[in-house]
């Protein structure tokens, strides 16, 4: 069961509550450079991207931030450090979220300025604690960076917020170590009503941070835990945006898109199973519609061992079959699987955006 959570409004975006889990990511690109910072911007939007961060490094990236707001409709949040004013400069550009660290913005008076900022416009604010930035007396108190240390960190900076009678919260505790961030998630999410925001911080470059991520990110949010999620990559921002797409569709959380069911490869295959998998990848990748899609390299197993798929194909030696919830439908040369495949594909997008429209 879903922990529930108090229901943040970003724009037209809840975060908590029963509100669909979503994926977020953030610009790479110098803010400074709007052009490049739009354009990214759009790939993560075409990508299906919910809430876009963008670094606020100093004044001169804030004033660019209202340029830059009139480029998308897609919620927009400040990644703020040490500078408070950079904040008000964001909220006065339109922005509709403010991340902060506690552990460099952390005198009350500037918090308060940030807050009444916010709260006059009805902005809520992501208190982001991660290993680097736990409060020293923590780190002391605990011998280093620990799960408790984080939890803690983040209690007196919540503490702070709702002493200013500021309640339009969402927190993340993260760490690259996965054993902390799943801890310290644990324990907070007992401890507030406010919705989680999930991610293995510097989790590295892929394959090394996708495993990192889906195992963090993806145990919580099979116990229930986590309202948002941000996989953290040391790579293209589309590819968080997808693999955090994934992670939720491998746990049936959301669906989005197809999902490819496909063998490994072994002695039987009689196929250039590699490439049909990578073409039929490539011929569904705008493909929005939830579809599972078998492609099999053994005509003897594939159709049982792909039974729940809504289409499919396995190979064999110059022939194979295109199947339907394991049921054969049509026998095809090789070289003909993945058109005939793409030709059933098709009906049933078809078929299934009919019933929706109808439906609606």
């Amino acid at each position: 069961m879903r922990r529930n959570s108090k229901r943040i409004k970003i724009r037209d975006i809840s975060i908590g509550g029963n509100a669909p889990i979503s994926v977020q990511s953030m610009t790479s690109t110098d803010t400074r450079d709007v052009k490049a910072t739009i354009k990214q911007i759009k790939a993560l939007e075409k990508a299906g991207c919910e809430i876009i961060r963008v670094a606020v490094p100093d004044m001169e990236a804030a004033k660019k931030l209202k340029e830059i707001r009139k480029s998308t409709k897609t919620p927009l949040v400040a990644d703020i450090h040490y500078d408070y004013r950079l904040a008000i400069k964001a909220v006065d550009a339109g922005f509709d979220k403010i991340r902060i660290n506690p552990g460099n913005i952390s005198k009350p008076a500037k918090i308060k300025e940030i807050v009444d900022a916010c709260k006059s416009r009805n902005i809520p604010i992501r208190v982001g604690v991660n290993m680097g930035s736990i409060a020293p007396k923590y780190l002391e108190k605990y011998g280093g960076p620990t799960p408790e240390g984080l939890v803690e960190s983040a209690l007196d900076h919540i503490k702070l917020l709702e002493a200013l009678n500021f309640t339009n919260i969402v927190i993340a505790v993260k760490s690259s170590d996965v054993d902390m961030m799943i801890k310290a998630n644990e324990i907070i999410a007992d401890k507030i009503p406010y919705p989680l925001h999930l991610g293995v911080t510097e989790a590295g470059p892929p394959p090394e941070g996708i495993v990192k991520s889906a195992i963090g990110i993806g145990i919580l949010l099979r116990k229930g835990i986590g309202d948002t999620i941000r996989v953290s990559l040391t790579a293209d921002p589309v590819l968080e945006v997808k693999i955090g797409f994934e992670i939720l569709k491998s746990l049936d959380i959301r669906k989005k898109g197809v999902n490819i069911i496909s063998c490994p490869t072994c002695g039987r295959i009689e196929i250039d199973l590699l490439s049909i998998v990578e073409e039929v990848k490539e011929r569904t990748k705008d493909i929005e519609t939830p579809l599972n899609i078998a492609v099999m390299g053994c005509v003897v197993n594939g159709p049982g061992e792909a039974r729940n798929a809504d289409v499919g194909l396995a190979g064999g030696k110059g022939v194979g079959i295109i199947f339907k919830k394991g049921e054969i439908i049509k026998k095809v040369k090789e070289n003909e699987l993945v058109d005939a495949l793409m030709e059933e594909i098709i009906k049933i997008v078809s078929e299934k955006n009919a019933k929706k429209t109808k439906n609606v």
